[in-house]
Parts: structure tokens; C-alpha cells; sequence
């Protein structure tokens, strides 16, 4: 891995806990971590366990019920541009294009300091990234699932977050589109800088893309249960490292925490 700054993301002695009609749910309890600048973070766990509740947590989008958490030393006190969410539904606005999806983000955080001009020109570049620029005045529903999600990329990139917040931004896709677009993603990301923490459920994405794999114990009062650094150099190609038995090792670690020490039992009720 490359050499990286830490504690760019901190997050101390978090917990979350939601009122419901039944009484007080502690989806997460005692959430210490770190993410280094230009780090990317897998959080990987069975459902339940508060993979999206704690990025959530990074995002602004929720306040902890204990703890706190920092990004670049300031306290995350809720959404700012610096720290941008793409989801696994897209949220993109039907009725306009993608060109104006994106140019909506860019306008937002750009338009006190560019001129119009400018703010195109940053919304074309950004379209090109992602490979879009073809069909930049079709509508969502003109393009297919992954060009979708190519937008909300789009649209959270045009923003130059300095962390880059994913939740299963893949999992809806098809296999052959899902693995394009993590290669992309890979592209992307070495290009960029960016911080990324992602939620994902898929053992081989995690490994594929990851520094560092966060393995959550099971809900409720789910907590982290192992970090896995992953040593493997970049850039990465899916077709050698699926020869690697470097690859293989931390696979297999992933899987025996999630289904051996993690099993994940459905618990029925009559």
C-alpha cells in the first residue's frame, strides 16, 4: 500500500442508537476508527450490521448518539461538499438530462467563484471521466442501470470532494457491468485522490479495490470486529490477481470472518 497520512477520518467511541416503538436500538456501539488521506476503505458485513448507518455517520447525514467523528481535524456536524455520497439508488432527477443532473452539483458548489462557461466546461470534463460525454443530453430513463450510476458518480466527483462516500454503488448491476465499472472505479480514484469509503456486501469487490477491508461484527450493537490492510499493489488488474495467491489469502480471511466467526443466522418468529 501506498504510503498515506493518517487519521484524516477519525471516528471515536461512536454509537447510534434509533427510538422505535419496541424501545431503544443500538444499531452501533463503540466505532473507533481511522482513515488515512487518499486511503480507500471497504466497510463489508452481513445485513444489519450498520455498514450504512455508520457511512451515514461520515457523511453528515446523521449525528451520533455518542462519540464524534472528524474529517481533516474538523467535526463532522453535518453534509458539506468536501464529502460527497453516491448510492446504490442513483437519485437522479428524471425530467432533466445528465449533462444538467451533474450541472446542478457543479452550480451548487462552484457558481460564487465560475462564470457559466467555466461551470459547463467543469460539468463536460467531468461527464468525460465517467465515459459519458455521448449521452450527456439523454434523460435517466433513455440509458441503462450502469450509465445511471455512471452519473451519480459523475455528479458526486463534480464536486472534488476530498472524500468520496459509496453505498453499494454496484450492487443493482449486472456482474459484467459491475466489474467494468469497478475497474473504472479504480481509474478514477488513482486519478483523483480521493478518500473513499465504501459499503459493500461483495467479498471480491472489497479485496479488488480496498487498502484497507473494516469487518463488522453482527447487529444489534454491531462494532468493528477486524481491519484487514490489504498489501497488494496498485494499480490493480482483476485478471492477475485472480492468479494471486496473495489475493486468494485475504479473500479467504474476509470469507472466514463473515461465515465462520460472522455466520449469520435467520432467526424465525412465529
Amino acid at each position: 500500500m501506498n504510503s498515506l497520512s493518517t487519521k484524516y477520518i477519525e471516528i471515536q467511541g461512536v454509537e447510534q442508537t434509533f427510538k422505535t416503538k419496541k424501545g431503544p436500538f443500538c444499531a452501533l456501539k463503540n466505532i473507533n476508527l481511522t482513515v488515512a488521506k487518499g486511503e480507500f476503505v471497504a466497510l463489508i458485513g452481513h445485513s444489519g450490521c450498520g455498514k450504512s448507518t455508520l457511512l451515514n455517520l461520515i457523511a453528515g447525514l446523521s449525528t451520533p448518539t455518542e462519540g464524534s467523528l472528524l474529517c481533516a481535524n474538523r467535526e463532522i456536524s453535518g453534509p458539506g461538499p468536501e464529502r460527497a455520497v453516491v448510492f446504490q439508488n442513483h437519485s437522479l432527477l428524471p425530467w432533466l438530462t445528465c449533462f444538467e443532473n451533474v450541472y446542478l452539483a457543479v452550480e451548487r458548489v462552484f457558481s460564487a467563484r465560475e462564470n457559466r462557461s467555466q461551470l459547463k466546461a467543469r460539468t463536460d470534463a467531468v461527464l468525460a471521466m465517467v465515459g459519458l460525454s455521448a449521452a450527456a443530453q439523454k434523460r435517466p430513463g433513455e440509458i441503462s442501470g450502469g450509465m445511471k450510476q455512471r452519473v451519480g458518480i459523475a455528479r458526486a466527483l463534480s464536486m472534488e470532494p476530498k472524500v468520496l462516500l459509496l453505498d453499494e454503488p454496484f450492487g443493482a448491476l449486472d456482474a459484467l457491468t459491475r466489474a467494468k465499472l469497478q475497474d473504472e472505479l479504480l481509474q478514477i480514484v488513482a486519478n483523483t485522490q480521493s478518500t473513499v469509503v465504501m459499503v459493500t456486501h461483495d467479498v471480491d469487490e472489497a479485496v479488488l479495490l480496498s487498502d484497507k477491508i473494516v469487518m463488522m461484527t453482527n447487529g444489534p450493537s454491531a462494532t468493528i470486529g477486524e481491519v484487514l490492510s490489504i498489501e497488494l499493489a496498485r494499480p490493480r488488474n482483476r485478471v492477475a490477481l485472480a492468479e494471486s495467491t496473495q489475493y486468494g489469502h485475504y479473500r479467504k480471511a474476509v470469507i472466514d470472518f463473515l461465515y465462520t466467526r460472522q455466520a449469520h443466522v435467520e432467526k424465525l418468529t412465529a
